[in-house]
């Protein structure tokens, strides 16, 4: 899937407060190893909360 030679991936990220899973987004696996982890706004909960990349 994807192009030859690209290290970038989609990865899904879930809020921190009802685990729902609202954003999709690209990583470069190969520069940033761990997990993402972003302050975004979370439609369930009605705020910014803390949402991190899941599996």
């Amino acid at each position: 899937m994807g192009i030859k030679g690209k290290v970038d991936r989609m990865v899904v990220m879930a809020c921190e407060e009802c685990k729902e899973r609202n954003y999709t987004t690209t990583k470069n696996k190969k520069n940033i190893k761990e997990r993402l982890e972003l302050n975004k706004y979370c439609p369930k909960c009605k705020k910014h909360t803390a949402h991190k990349e899941t599996k």
